[in-house]
């Protein structure tokens, strides 16, 4: 066992300490509102609930699960997540590969790095956006919730940062072997950069999935909103335009606390059933596309 010195001894145990308790600030909310998820309206009401459930029951569930809205409304978030992460990574690998490039090999490079990082410090305006949108045919369809984001400038730096990483001979071999620059990309780049995709997949998948507030603007029916928008509208506002005479009955039952919790963890779930299978790229790809010599 390694000797540690009394000031190394000090500070593993105030490091542990100070990151259990880190931990249970980000765990113990949660599972207080997984408890308050599963409470009754009167005991959630009254305060009763702390971290587990008073009066089990899955009203709250029941409430938004039974609906045909709901369902039409997780297939709109599904296609939206499955198309928006395709065109999220596919612009993003296009656009990282020449942004890697040195100036000699591509004089345009610094002029098109400026354009899109002024598109993350300045905008058009919400009007304008929608606009843009609505004159270009786009509204009220799947597009609307996902051409606007296409390019995630963000996930560009990263990625082309991880690629200027990767060894300079590795690409030069190549281009010696005959291959091009779309074979060198594809074929060398991306199966290097597996822990960078990982982690900006993870990113575009979050963003798509927990996006609310374009549905409810670019949406003209409820019967295209995403999840979130659903969510936002029938359990947040309380819009009883949206609930079937069959679902009045069930309101009685459900109050608005546990109508917020059920909507965290409805939310959260798939994210956090994906994470652990990306978990292992995660650090690693953040960390390698974050320094450049």
């Amino acid at each position: 066992m390694q000797y540690m010195t009394p000031g190394r001894r000090l500070f593993v145990i105030v490091n542990y300490a100070f990151l259990i308790l880190l931990s249970l600030l980000c765990l113990l909310p949660l599972i207080h509102v997984l408890a308050l998820s599963f409470s009754s309206s009167a005991a959630a009401t009254a305060g009763y609930v702390k971290f587990w459930p008073v009066e089990f029951t899955t009203n709250s569930y029941q409430f938004v699960l039974k609906k045909p809205e709901f369902l039409a409304s997780v297939w709109v978030s599904v296609k939206r997540v499955v198309l928006g992460t395709l065109v999220n990574m596919v612009l993003t690998v296009l656009l990282a590969y020449p942004l890697s490039k040195e100036v000699k090999a591509f004089r345009m490079r610094t002029i098109y790095v400026w354009f899109f990082f002024l598109t993350m410090l300045f905008g058009g305006g919400l009007i304008p956006w929608y606009m843009v949108i609505k004159e270009t045919g786009l509204l009220n369809t799947i597009w609307a919730l996902i051409i606007p984001g296409a390019v995630p400038v963000f996930n560009v730096i990263l990625l082309l940062n991880f690629f200027r990483g990767l060894p300079k001979e590795l690409e030069e071999a190549s281009f010696i072997d005959g291959a091009g620059h779309w074979t060198t990309m594809w074929k060398i780049f991306v199966p290097l950069s597996l822990p960078a995709l990982a982690t900006i997949t993870l990113f575009a998948m979050v963003g798509h999935w927990n996006s609310w507030f374009d549905g409810l603007i670019l949406m003209n029916s409820p019967d295209n909103y995403p999840l979130q928008s659903y969510l936002q509208t029938v359990v947040i506002r309380r819009d009883l335009s949206l609930v079937s005479q069959s679902s009045l009955a069930d309101l009685a039952n459900v109050s608005d606390r546990t109508s917020k919790a059920a909507q965290i963890f409805m939310g959260a779930l798939p994210i956090l059933l994906v994470y652990p299978f990306l978990q292992r790229f995660f650090m690693k790809g953040i960390v390698l596309g974050s320094v450049k010599e």
